[in-house]
């Protein structure tokens, strides 16, 4: 980055769950070299006593009052979604969107095969109005599934989510969110440039989906990371900032 050039600014927007904190590991990564702002959706971390997550559009729209622009938008899972709407709604002020372990669709369909089937989201959602605590905690597990780190990741993983516990009114939401939403036709029709980060062991967003992803929309950048499950931003955050800084708004 040339020394007369501010570095770029990144809103990071966490997954279903979790909180802000999730992105400390890339903003460490990053240092200097880019502004990260990670704020916590409505109904999780510092805003749980809100309750409600909301819909797609009142979050872009919530997110967007807040922008100084341009900014690059890093979506992970859920906050993928959140991501994509932004970049739709709001295009002069979003430069670039990367995805990291996310698609614009997170259930299967017909034709839509690489993505978590619906029954096993439906399952997650009948268990959520019994025991949240309970639920959420399988949930975070299967991002480490198979990974030889998965004890250290899951216990950081908790740790940043139990500081700081999600409303149960705010789970359901998004998954709910994660089970109807369907941006494929909006992520195929984005202006800006798109990096899609995906992890090679990932059981929820399969890395095959790439090819799915790249047949929308075939200029979109897609990256595997090996060795990596549904978290890279905790387990290769290096990996994930060199994505971020070959972006065309945080390139020299």
């Amino acid at each position: 980055m040339r020394a007369d050039r501010q570095p770029a600014t990144l809103l990071c927007l966490h997954g279903w769950g979790l909180n802000g904190a999730v992105w400390k590991p890339l903003a460490d990564e990053l240092g200097d070299r880019a502004r990260v702002c990670a704020p916590d959706l409505p109904g999780h971390g510092s805003r749980a006593a809100e309750g409600r997550l909301g819909g797609l559009d009142a979050l872009a729209d919530e997110l967007a009052a807040e922008l100084d622009p341009p900014v690059t938008v890093v979506g992970w899972s859920l906050g993928g979604l959140v991501a994509l709407r932004l970049a739709e709604r709001y295009r002069a002020q979003v430069s670039g969107v990367v995805l990291v372990a996310a698609t614009p669709r997170f259930v299967q369909a017909d034709d839509w095969p690489h993505a978590m089937a619906a029954d096993v989201l439906a399952a997650f959602a009948r268990d959520l109005s019994g025991d949240y605590r309970a639920t959420l905690n399988r949930f975070l597990a299967l991002q480490f599934l198979g990974l030889p780190e998965r004890a250290a990741g899951l216990r950081d993983m908790k740790a940043r989510c139990l500081q700081a516990p999600p409303h149960p009114l705010a789970l359901a939401q998004g998954l709910d969110m994660l089970r109807e939403t369907d941006l494929r036709a909006g992520f195929a029709a984005l202006e800006q440039p798109v990096s899609v980060v995906l992890g090679a062991a990932d059981t929820l967003v399969p890395a095959a989906v790439g090819d799915d992803l790249r047949r929308l929309r075939p200029e979109t950048d897609i990256r595997v990371v090996q060795g990596a499950g549904h978290a890279p931003l905790l387990t290769h955050p290096r990996s994930l900032a060199n994505v971020i800084l070959e972006m065309p708004g945080a390139r020299d």
